[in-house]
């Protein structure tokens, strides 16, 4: 069995758990493929990486790789699905930040985490993801985002107009700051900060949720996941934001830019124990009224 290791920054008292996790994979004679940047920022020592094989971008990761585990928040995660692309490497998420709605496996859990990998005792979750085209080259070689992708004004200019379509069929425009296009699984994200509904990680659906809306009677509204969502922007100021998750680029008000499903879905490991529903309840404390 091969693992990657995966994180974007960790800070220096996140060191121990690093090491832990490295010894409990060692003992279960799994191979290990680390990202480069935790081995410059940790003295991890030669006993613990005599073994180890490092990785740099998504073109060092072979498909013989069994699962990557991402270690951070959430952010760690959705950096690690544009490593991970159209793999299919299943993808396990330890939560080393705050909220944790993608990586729901805590750091005091890693025992476990491992076990369950060796044992083949999880679960894997097909989650979509959205795609970016455009007429100007964008995200690199990566358009494709678990999350969102938002369109939004910059810091000082005001609101902008974008002019919505479905399948070439006019939808709205939004007075807006700003505009999302969620995927089921980013209903948890940003869209739910601006008031959008959640919706289940399996629905096949996409979330548009207009930021700061002009006009009181525009609400958030579900489609399916089959349309091409295209946009025309309209502003004062030339220049507007476009982010795929955690990522984003500032880009002229004439580009044309348009959305769908991706072609492929990644693999996100879950432990058994850890459903939907559990997540919802542990992260936003449903139920826990005391006077239900």
């Amino acid at each position: 069995m091969k693992v990657a290791i995966y994180s974007r920054g960790l800070d220096a008292e996140q060191e121990n758990p690093l090491q832990f996790l490295l010894q409990a994979l060692a003992q279960q004679n799994i191979d290990v493929v680390l990202y480069k940047q935790l081995h410059e920022t940790f003295n991890l020592g030669d006993d613990i990486t005599s073994n180890i094989s490092y990785f740099q971008t998504s073109g060092d990761l072979n498909k013989d790789v069994d699962c990557l585990i991402s270690l951070g928040g959430d952010g760690t995660m959705l950096d690690a699905v544009t490593l991970i692309k159209d793999s299919a490497i299943p993808l396990l998420g330890v939560n080393f930040g705050r909220l944790g709605f993608l990586a729901n496996i805590n750091k005091e859990e890693l025992n476990s985490a491992v076990d369950a990998l060796v044992n083949q005792t999880f679960i894997v979750d097909k989650r979509s993801l959205i795609h970016v085209d455009a007429n100007l080259p964008l995200f690199a070689d990566a358009p494709v985002g678990l999350n969102e992708f938002v369109i939004h004004k910059r810091d000082t200019s005001p609101m902008i107009k974008i002019h919505t379509y479905l399948n070439g069929e006019f939808l709205n425009t939004y007075w807006a700051d700003g505009l999302i296009v969620s995927t089921p699984t980013g209903s948890t994200g940003y869209n739910m900060s601006c008031n959008g509904p959640i919706v289940f990680p399996d629905s096949s659906t996409f979330v548009i949720t207009p930021v700061a809306p002009h006009n009181l009677n525009v609400r958030s509204i579900i489609v399916p996941d089959d349309n091409i969502i295209s946009f025309e922007i309209e502003g004062r100021t030339d220049h507007f934001i476009c982010a795929l998750d955690a990522r984003r680029e500032v880009v002229p008000k004439d580009i044309q830019i348009a959305v769908k499903k991706e072609s492929f879905k990644i693999n996100l490991i879950r432990l058994n124990e850890g459903s939907f529903l559990s997540t919802l309840r542990n992260k936003l404390t449903w139920g826990m009224d005391k006077r239900n």
